[in-house]
C-alpha cells in the first residue's frame, strides 16, 4: 500500500487521506492544516490504486491551499 506523504504549501500542511471501499477501489480526501486547525475535503472520483488516489488528493489540496476552495 502507498504511504501518504504530507506536503508543505506556504503556511499549510497538505496530507492525503486514502480509503479503500467495498468495491476494492479507493477514494480520496485531503486534510489542509494550518497551526492546530485543519479542514478536510472529500472528493467524488474513485481510483484503481491508492497511489492514484493519493496523487489526486495532493494535487487538489495544493490547489485549494494556493487558491482557496471554490
Amino acid at each position: 500500500m502507498h504511504t501518504p506523504v504530507a506536503l508543505a504549501v506556504g503556511r499549510y500542511l497538505v496530507t492525503p487521506l486514502i480509503r479503500r471501499i467495498e468495491s476494492g477501489r479507493y477514494t480520496a480526501s485531503v486534510s489542509i492544516r494550518r497551526g492546530m486547525h485543519d479542514r478536510v475535503f472529500r472528493f467524488l472520483p474513485q481510483f484503481d490504486s491508492d497511489a492514484l488516489a493519493s496523487r489526486y488528493a495532493l494535487d487538489q489540496g495544493r490547489h485549494i491551499a494556493l487558491h482557496g476552495a471554490a
